[in-house]
């Protein structure tokens, strides 16, 4: 074997730390549910002190201190033996209200390593995977990456991008969020336009119990159990679909039922994975973690439903327009984007 050490170092050196990033995800899933970047952030401390603050065993603080260390994830002072997180740091993986707060990506990982047999079969049956069929709470974690994305940008940004829609929301509009998950989106909304009602819609009955759990006593909005192909209502000014298109079996029925619930002024914005419109744009980390999840999420999602279309979450702008056209909508535009998020504003 005849092997060029140009290459091959940097790619070794490429799976050792992809191999660190692996093992150690799961050492940040700890560290947010037993409390230790939130108590790391308020100061810098020793591992015994940080321990006491949290209620854990020295010995096991000091190790997982120390590989996050060694992931930059916190920073370590030799000269007293305390580590602490900057203010970037702590934004990312101890603050929950904060736009870049990353840990829910992590808390996925619990589900995708826990479903790889499952996935493996997907492969060789071709069939799909239905969200119940995941373990963990997937559920949770799709809701947990997205939220601080969707705080950070959606009433400030997103929403003011599209002609006309803050308005219409003032005055008071027909808004369903369709493919709602969690209904974190569709609450913001909600809270931000009380002279509008909102119905959040989604096909999977667990994601929609814990929306309703949710509402917290707001009188314009309610949750309901049903498809986006045939869900009911009609004259509604802005359907919103956030992150779910291109994880529908049927998108393209999907789209054509929205044209026929709205009114005809009426708006369908849809936030989609940031893409490009071939592979090779998107050969780059943010792809690389979609076209991940893809694999893991969307694409099965979508082989278990009717059509099984299977968009994929790194389709591009393109090719959500030839959906949107086929669907019956004749205007598409992207209204703004985000490193993670297209915003696309689609008219009759």
């Amino acid at each position: 074997m005849n092997l060029d050490m140009n290459k091959l170092e940097p790619l070794l050196g490429t799976v050792v730390n992809e191999l660190g990033a692996a093992s150690n995800a799961a050492l940040v899933i700890l560290g947010d549910k037993l409390g230790l970047f939130r108590a790391l952030a308020l100061g810098a401390v020793t591992p015994a002190e940080l321990a006491k603050k949290t209620g854990t065993h020295e010995r096991y603080v000091r190790e997982w201190l120390s590989a996050q260390a060694a992931s930059g994830f916190v920073e370590y002072d030799k000269a007293t033996g305390k580590f602490s997180m900057s203010p970037e740091q702590a934004a990312v993986f101890a603050t929950e209200d904060s736009p870049v707060f990353m840990v829910g990506g992590f808390n996925l990982m619990s589900a995708v390593y826990s479903d790889e047999p499952k996935l493996a079969e997907a492969f060789k049956s071709g069939k799909g995977m239905h969200w119940d069929e995941h373990n963990n709470c997937l559920s949770c974690g799709v809701a947990r990456f997205f939220e601080p994305g969707y705080r950070a940008h959606l009433i400030g940004e997103w929403l003011p991008a599209l002609d006309g829609v803050v308005e219409k929301l003032k005055r008071g509009a027909k808004v369903a969020d369709v493919g709602c998950g969690h209904g974190i989106s569709t609450q913001l909304m909600a809270a931000a336009f009380p002279n509008s009602e909102f119905v959040g819609i989604d096909y999977h009955d667990g994601s929609i119990e814990h929306a309703r759990h949710h509402v917290n006593g707001a009188k314009n909005l309610r949750f309901e159990v049903a498809r986006a192909q045939d869900f009911a209502g009609s004259d509604y000014d802005l359907v919103t679909m956030f992150d779910a298109l291109h994880d529908m079996g049927d998108p393209i029925g999907a789209v054509a039922h929205i044209r026929k619930a709205l009114a005809a002024d009426g708006t369908l914005m849809l936030v989609e994975p940031a893409a490009g419109d071939s592979l090779s744009d998107n050969l780059n980390p943010v792809g690389r973690v979609y076209y991940a999840g893809s694999t893991h999420i969307c694409v099965p999602t979508a082989l278990n439903q009717e059509v099984g279309l299977a968009l994929g979450a790194q389709a591009g702008a393109k090719r959500i327009g030839e959906v949107v056209r086929d669907g019956g909508f004749s205007r598409f535009r992207k209204a703004v984007a985000t490193p993670f998020n297209m915003v696309i504003e689609v008219r009759p």
